[in-house]
């Protein structure tokens, strides 16, 4: 009896994107990073290639965020420098990239101007060598003044910066055409939008090889399921010949696991959860190897301990 083969066949694959520049190609990076190129589902190599693996972006913000003591102190004192903090991301946790969130640039933070924040840019990119991940802080109106800026101060250095969404793309279309940038398109946990806001950086003229999805994420147990599923059905619909959402894709784990009680309250306000020392980083590593078999490619993690499961975990299913 012969043996049917059950293998899927894909006819297409994930957009390849390579991020940072080199000396040799007008930055000053040490390394550059890669991402996509799946032709299969995640680590389904015996139906196709997997020639890059997922990679882990040390979060890093200009001010620090509004975190509990337990994660602060297992940072350390550097969470009070971005430049240091980013350098222990790099030397210590060996993070890939730096993902920079300019936090103080919101009005009711420490409404840094956009030079202030363009300044904690160019610190921190030469005080690591690794491509940079570029965020506003969040308020549109301000985000408009600041990432032009915070792009022009890192010409040429292939970042990646969002967010693009249907109310401000053609600001970042033109500050990321104009230096060399890369973009994240936003859309809130729905695959239709995100169709539209890529087919809107399309008509902008913007190559969407050069685009990396965010579907928002969500901390485990607070939606978690609804973005898996699009996550999934995104990397789905790019194999199948969707070029619309044939971009790799970035989860923002860390800015969205210590937002819930789950893991900033301790066990006081939660009798019979465990220690937060352990229960945070768990709760950061569990969400980020969740995402990690539906598809996504860039992890925007920040617990030293929650890194290194992770990264074991790569290496083990690789």
């Amino acid at each position: 009896m012969e043996i049917p083969d059950v293998k899927e066949k894909w006819t297409s694959k994930i957009n390849e994107i390579t991020l940072g520049a080199t000396k040799e190609q007008g930055g000053t990076r040490g390394k550059t990073v890669t991402v996509g190129g799946e032709s299969t589902l995640p680590f389904m190599t015996a139906e196709g290639e997997i020639p890059n693996k997922p990679v882990i972006a040390g979060y890093i913000s200009d001010t620090p965020p509004d975190w509990p003591d337990t994660i602060k102190n297992a940072i350390g004192k550097e969470i009070n420098s971005p430049v240091e903090w980013a350098q222990k991301n790099v030397q210590e946790n060996g993070a890939d990239l730096i993902s920079l969130k300019l936090l103080g640039a919101d009005t009711a933070v420490n409404d840094a101007s956009p030079s202030d924040c363009a300044k904690v840019v160019q610190d921190v990119l030469k005080a690591v060598d690794v491509p940079l991940i570029l965020w506003g802080c969040g308020d549109e109106e301000k985000d408009n003044l600041v990432l032009p800026e915070c792009s022009q101060a890192a010409k040429g250095e292939n970042c990646l910066i969002g967010s693009a969404k249907e109310t401000n793309y053609m600001t970042i279309v033109a500050i990321c055409k104009a230096d060399k940038h890369k973009i994240i398109s936003e859309a809130p946990v729905d695959i239709n939008l995100g169709k539209q806001i890529n087919i809107l950086l399309q008509d902008a003229d913007y190559d969407l090889k050069d685009v990396v999805m965010f579907q928002v994420t969500a901390a485990l147990g607070y939606g978690f399921d609804y973005v898996y599923t699009i996550i999934e059905r995104c990397r789905n619909a790019g194999l199948k010949g969707d070029t619309l959402m044939a971009a790799p894709q970035i989860c923002d784990v860390a800015g969205e696991t210590y937002r819930v009680k789950e893991a900033v309250a301790d066990d006081d306000i939660l009798p019979g959860w465990g220690k937060l020392e352990k229960r945070g980083p768990l709760w950061e590593a569990t969400c980020a190897e969740g995402y990690l078999q539906a598809g996504a490619d860039i992890f925007i993690m920040a617990h030293p301990e929650a890194i290194k499961s992770v990264q074991h975990t790569i290496s083990r299913l690789f």
